[in-house]
Formats: structure tokens, sequence, C-alpha cells
């Protein structure tokens, strides 16, 4: 192939996009992240129990903590991205008061049917709102919600950058952003032991719980491609947000990121 012919080839190619080890084309992405949470929907929340031996519930309380819902009437409304099973959005009611009601948004419909289930006939259940979305292209208006909350979902969108154009556009002003995600482990010797614990038990035991570990190495090399702390929030603050800070949790294992619509 000459040098023109060639270089011809290399710009009409697809722009790639890490899906764990491999890269993929950019269009692929989504579809692909979509199979791996078809495939562990019915038993996810049992996996992060199993992975976190339980600290995933702690991570979370911190996060609702963090947020600090209105104990009143007054109207507050939570949009929860990539809401999933509505581990977040529970807590969140369970935490707020009376006028506090929150909109699950996942990209993935079964996802969605377990939060549906989950919430059930809960008392507050007609304070909970679900819809299909892609965080990178939210069905809401501007300047919506008080707050914007993402746990464990963020490193998995294809643009992480668009994603939080998302975040800021349909926050009101004075609305806060907060994110709850795996990050890199600051502790030294800790970070090994995580990274062998997370390259052979999680995939394990992913095979043992739901029958498949193909997801749960996806979901390992996800973490490692996802930016760390400082570099994450330096992509929140070009999104618009001011005051940004991190909290590490566990050694840095995970990080509750803030930033706010000011």
């Amino acid at each position: 192939m000459s040098g023109a012919n060639k270089k011809k080839a290399q710009d009409t190619s697809e722009p790639q996009a890490r899906f764990g080890r491999a890269s993929v084309d950019e269009s692929k992405k989504q579809g692909l992240v979509n199979q791996v949470f078809d495939q562990v929907a019915n038993r996810y929340d049992l996996m992060n129990d199993v992975m976190s031996g339980g600290l995933h519930r702690i991570w979370k309380t911190i996060l609702i903590d963090m947020l600090a819902p209105p104990k009143s009437a007054r109207p507050f409304h939570l949009l929860d991205v990539a809401g999933g099973t509505g581990d977040i959005a529970n807590r969140y009611l369970e935490a707020g008061g009376k006028g506090c009601e929150v909109t699950l948004c996942d990209i993935n419909p079964r996802m969605i049917a377990e939060g549906i289930a989950q919430a059930g006939d809960k008392t507050y259940a007609t304070r909970m709102h679900f819809s299909a979305g892609n965080a990178e292209a939210l069905p809401f208006l501007d300047d919506h919600f008080d707050a914007y909350t993402i746990a464990f979902g963020i490193r998995n969108v294809t643009h992480i950058d668009k994603a939080l154009g998302e975040a800021y556009r349909t926050l009101r002003p004075g609305g806060r952003f907060l994110c709850l995600e795996f990050s890199s482990v600051e502790v030294p010797g800790l970070d090994r032991l995580y990274d062998v614990y997370s390259d052979n038990a999680i995939p394990l035991m992913g095979k043992l719980i739901t029958g498949k570990a193909e997801p749960y190495r996806y979901l390992v090399e996800s973490i490692r491609n996802f930016p760390n702390q400082l570099e994450f929030g330096r992509m929140i603050a070009r999104a618009g947000f001011e005051r940004v800070s991190h909290k590490n949790l566990a050694g840095g294992i995970v990080a509750i990121h803030s930033g706010w619509r000011l």
C-alpha cells in the first residue's frame, strides 16, 4: 500500500475506546457494556456484597451522608445516573424527608427492571421515578435537578467528558455532583494485594455466583483504565464544576468525587 493510500485508510478508521484489555470501535463499546450488565443484572447486588465484603454498603452510606438530603418537606430532586438496582435511590429516600424524590436513570433495561422490582411497594415508591437513558445524552431538561449522583457507573461510559457535561447541564445552579467510583490505591503494598485479588478472586467469584467470569474480568480492567483521583478531578473541573474535591475510602480503592454547579 502506498503512503498516501495508507494514510487514507488510517484517516477513515473509527476512533477506538478501551473495553477491558481490548481496544474496540467507539460505536461498539456501549453495546458490549450492555451485554456485560445483561449477564449480571439478577445477581448484581449479591456480587457487590461478595466482592467488597459488604463494604460497598458503607461507601454508599457515606455518599448519602455527604449529599445530606433534607429531612423536611422541602422539594429536593436527585438524579441518580447508572442507578441500576436502586441502591443509591433507596438509601436517599430512606434518609430524606417527604419532599425528596429521585429519578433513577440507566441505559440498561434489565438493570432498570431490577430497580423497579426492588422498589416494590415501599412507602416512598411513588417518589421514585425510572427513566432509560444514556449518561452521555440525558433525556432531561437543563437546570432541572438539585443533585446528581453516579455510583460505580461513570467508568463504563464511552466518553466520560460528555457524561460530566450532561451532569453539569441537568443540574440547577447550586446543585451538587457526587460520584462514587473505584480509584487508584494510595497505600503502599495494598495496591499489589488489591491487584492480585482483582485478577484472581473477582472473576472466580463471578463464575461461582453468576456462572460467568468474563463480565467480571471486564469490570476489573475497567477499573484499571479509569483515571486516578487527580486526573478525574481535573476532568470534573473542565466540565464547569467548582469546589472540586475527593474523599478516599479504603486507602483509595474507591473515592467519592464532589463538585458544585455555582
